[in-house]
């Protein structure tokens, strides 16, 4: 089962960059954070002129956004882990019949979190935001402005991303052995796209706005997975997803890494 958790919970990393909570305002997130405009990367970008000076511009826009990107992953994934350290700490020393009960209350919040996806978007009133993004203060250097922001990213709930880092928490409380290896395999599922898009910020973006028009799928298809995660977890069977196809070789690549 840990395995398994630290498995499941690099795909809700993943699932929570492609939500529409994010992947949308992606772009102008990271533009906006790397101290530049959507436009001011384009003109550059879009540049013919073939001085070195015009090249020059281009290439550091592209590696101040990167680099900007990575303290932005660095801010959140220092939460994640410290959170995953907390609640090792916290339930390392559980015994075995006091974690079968909070695999069964765990179980049931996942189910919980399932069905506020799928009602969030009939439901208006569920259907809320907490950010802090804007009460963020700009630092004389934008990494640690992209630090602080990644860290307070963590902590903000948004009504697509919050239950499925809720349900990542849930299941990290469930199994504290894995607490800190599942809270930071998240932080890569969500870290590593930010990054590829900070580092092929043009290519992405296009595709991104081909991605945007599927999301409204979203929501059902991940409520729906999360109420089979609180099922699978209830009743202890969260190792049959170790059976789906290309399962074993990422639980395999983690266990190398």
């Amino acid at each position: 089962m840990v395995e398994t958790s630290v498995l499941v919970s690099a795909l809700a990393g993943l699932a929570s960059f492609a939500s529409p909570c994010i992947l949308p305002i992606l772009p102008a997130f990271i533009s906006y954070i790397s101290g530049t405009t959507i436009n001011e990367v384009y003109q550059n970008a879009s540049s013919s002129s073939p001085d070195k000076q015009s090249l020059a511009i281009k290439r550091s826009s592209k590696l101040t956004i990167f680099l900007n990107t990575v303290y932005f992953v660095l801010g959140f994934s220092f939460v994640f882990a410290l959170l995953g350290v907390i609640l090792n700490g916290i339930f390392a020393s559980t015994g075995n019949s006091i974690l079968i009960v909070l695999s069964s209350i765990g179980g049931i919040m996942i189910i919980v979190f399932g069905a506020y996806l799928i009602l969030a978007i009939r439901v208006r009133w569920l259907n809320f935001e907490k950010r802090l993004m804007t009460s963020v203060p700009r630092f004389k250097t934008s990494y640690i402005t992209s630090f602080v922001f990644g860290a307070i990213f963590a902590g903000s709930w948004t009504a697509c991303v919050g239950p499925i880092l809720g349900a990542t928490l849930t299941l990290a409380a469930t199994a504290p052995g894995a607490a800190y290896n599942s809270l930071l395999a998240y932080s890569l599922g969500l870290g590593v796209p930010f990054m590829i898009t900070g580092a092929f910020f043009s290519q992405a973006t296009i595709i991104i706005r081909k991605m945007v028009k599927h999301l409204k799928y979203f929501n059902p298809i991940m409520g729906s997975m999360l109420i089979i995660l609180g099922v699978l977890v209830i009743t202890n069977q969260l190792n049959l997803l170790a059976n789906f196809p290309l399962s074993q070789e990422i639980i395999n690549l983690q266990r190398g890494i």
